[in-house]
């Protein structure tokens, strides 16, 4: 039996900021500056037409938050980045020399948000079932990350159908969306199944409040790792404790930079220090 050995690159990293920023350009300016720091590859935010995104029965539901009182539509409405806003934020990538894309979450805003030249598309979990919305990314044919969570498998199938149609790379993201996702419901051998079912690359999109299932998705052969980052996971806002803190992050971040070191390659390194160590040893 031929051997298979493990040669792992970095894998691309994105800071999934979300909507932890809570309305603030501050706040996010600082997420991406954390990201920044240990090395991310790209930070991601949400975008949605709320009128059309929240269904009409939720929007007047009343809601009790950090601006008071409110119906869920106006708080929604408080936490939602406009186009100005996210001018700043492409203007602060650059400085900050990040790449930056969003998720869309409608037609208005995935046609809104092409003004920004995104590198990548992402389709979120919530909008793998959404096929408008997936015809009309697929029809940008920029590399998109597909989030697999809340369907079932042949949900999967028809969306990956739509993107081989279109002739658009894609990469499949195994996810669970569950806030946060236990250790028993991550399923990372779906990572493995993604790969072979679909000969694409594959990622990890992580909902847990620990690292080390990021660090054996890597491990599996996921290519993409996504991860929430916030500076408190104490902090108001429903994506908050799902995501990692800095002392998480610089662990992740830590350990996967290290991986392709420690793996090295399959050919016998006789190093000068042991050499000098087996003079030391052997007696004859």
């Amino acid at each position: 039996m031929k051997n298979q050995y493990k040669f792992l690159k970095k894998p691309f990293l994105i800071g999934e900021i979300g909507i932890n920023h809570n309305g603030s350009l501050k706040l996010a300016k600082k997420l991406i500056d954390l990201a920044v720091k240990y090395k991310f590859d790209a930070v991601k935010f949400q975008k949605r037409d709320l009128e059309v995104c929240i269904p009409d029965k939720q929007k007047k539901i009343i809601k009790e938050t950090p601006w008071g009182i409110m119906t869920y539509l106006d708080y929604k409405k408080k936490i939602e980045f406009s186009v100005k806003n996210f001018k700043e934020i492409d203007k602060y990538c650059k400085k900050k020399k990040i790449l930056w894309f969003a998720s869309c979450w409608d037609l208005k805003s995935q046609k809104i948000m092409r003004q920004f030249k995104f590198k990548y598309n992402k389709v979120a979990s919530a909008m793998i079932t959404n096929i408008k919305l997936l015809e009309m990314i697929a029809k940008e044919k920029k590399p998109t990350l597909i989030s697999t969570g809340m369907c079932n498998y042949k949900d999967i199938k028809k969306a990956v159908n739509i993107f081989n149609k279109n002739k658009c790379k894609f990469i499949l993201m195994h996810c669970v969306s569950t806030y946060p996702c236990p250790d028993e419901d991550l399923n990372l051998n779906m990572i493995i199944k993604l790969q072979n079912d679909f000969k694409c690359k594959v990622g990890y999109s992580g909902h847990e409040n620990s690292v080390s299932p990021s660090i054996m998705a890597y491990l599996l052969g996921a290519e993409f790792i996504e991860r929430h980052i916030t500076l408190d996971r104490a902090m108001w806002g429903t994506d908050q404790a799902a995501s990692l803190s800095e002392q998480g992050i610089e662990n992740l971040t830590n350990i996967i930079y290290k991986i392709p070191k420690i793996l090295g390659k399959p050919k016998k390194n006789y190093s000068r220090i042991e050499k000098l160590m087996s003079q030391k040893m052997r007696y004859w």
